[in-house]
């Protein structure tokens, strides 16, 4: 099918399931460092070896904080993720359980969960994530040689046991055939997978992948598009960085329900950040949410809420200030 016909189909099945809306979801990263590090693809596999996991890590107060400034700009919550093996699973829990208490339940990507860890974060998640990335198993193999697929095939097997949804993630580029797209629609089906985080090759330094070009927006399209016909009410985030702002039109138009992977923090308010929200706005759809105005809403008693010890309400203060600061300071320049 010539693609402007698919993107145009898909675009019509989007609209008889969904509302012309488009929001940024972010994911929220605890960690930079991973005890598998040799995905082919990840900026993780290119850190120190002998570095301690627990040089990774973020602070509890920063993760709160980030949430916090999350729920009220309006962006929706990907998934809470981070390398495996950098925090216990009892400071997973409170990590998990305080993050409710600001959003709500949430998606949870952290590698491929047992059937106890899946119990005992339950009360706090909606669904499991797994990092799939892509479904063909020679591709796999290379790609991702310490993360096999089938401990994540047993944690969605038990996360559906546990009536949770499960969703995953693609990566465009890794060298998926389009002639391996059945591989995907039966994995989506065996699984009952309901949401897709479709993101495009992000070559990192380092890598093996360091040298290879990111996938052109008509080649995430095509996938997101075919995704779309075949699943018509599937929840489909694409994933692009600063420098593909122009793939967000295409992209929603293959039809995609919200895009991530911008840094919405680093960005906000700046020129970069309008230009974000106004390609989204370019297919007709309306923005929810804002990644460019900063309002008071009461900031403290944000934080007053949340079943933490005042120490740690202090400290994501602090944390808190800090981010509005320097997103303040963003908008200033731009004025």
């Amino acid at each position: 099918m010539e693609l402007n016909t698919l993107l145009d189909k898909a675009n019509k099945v989007y609209l008889d399931n969904f509302p012309n809306e488009v929001c940024f979801e972010r994911a929220i990263f605890f960690s930079w460092g991973c005890n598998i590090g040799d995905c082919a693809y990840c900026y993780m596999s290119t850190q120190p070896k002998d570095k301690p996991l627990k040089m990774s890590r973020r602070s509890f107060a920063s993760l709160f904080a980030e949430t916090i400034l999350a729920k009220n700009l309006g962006w929706n919550i990907g998934f809470i993720s981070g390398g495996t093996g950098v925090f216990s699973d009892e400071e997973m829990g409170f990590m998990l359980k305080t993050i409710s208490q600001i959003v709500g339940k949430v998606w949870l990507n952290i590698g491929s969960l047992s059937k106890e860890q899946i119990t005992m974060f339950k009360p706090y998640i909606k669904g499991i994530v797994g990092s799939i990335e892509t479904v063909n198993p020679e591709l796999h193999d290379k790609v991702c040689p310490s993360k096999p697929i089938k401990p994540y095939e047993e944690m969605f097997q038990e996360a559906q046991k546990q009536n949770l949804s499960c969703a995953m993630t693609f990566i465009v580029g890794l060298g998926e055939k389009k002639e391996d797209f059945p591989l995907l629609e039966q994995f989506i089906k065996k699984y009952n997978i309901t949401k897709i985080h479709v993101y495009g090759l992000n070559p990192q330094k380092g890598t093996p992948y360091e040298n290879s070009s990111p996938p052109t927006k008509e080649d995430q399209a095509w996938w997101i598009a075919n995704l779309r016909l075949n699943f018509p009410k599937l929840d489909i985030e694409c994933g692009i960085w600063e420098d593909r702002l122009d793939y967000i039109p295409t992209l929603l138009r293959a039809g995609s329900n919200s895009i991530s992977k911008f840094k919405a923090t680093k960005l906000f308010g700046t020129k970069i950040a309008k230009e974000f929200e106004r390609q989204a706005k370019l297919t007709g759809r309306k923005f929810n949410g804002t990644l460019i105005t900063l309002q008071d809403i009461g900031w403290d008693k944000e934080i007053g809420i949340l079943e933490v010890d005042e120490d740690m309400k202090s400290e994501i203060k602090i944390k808190l200030d800090q981010y509005l600061l320097n997103m303040n300071k963003n908008i200033t320049k731009i004025k």
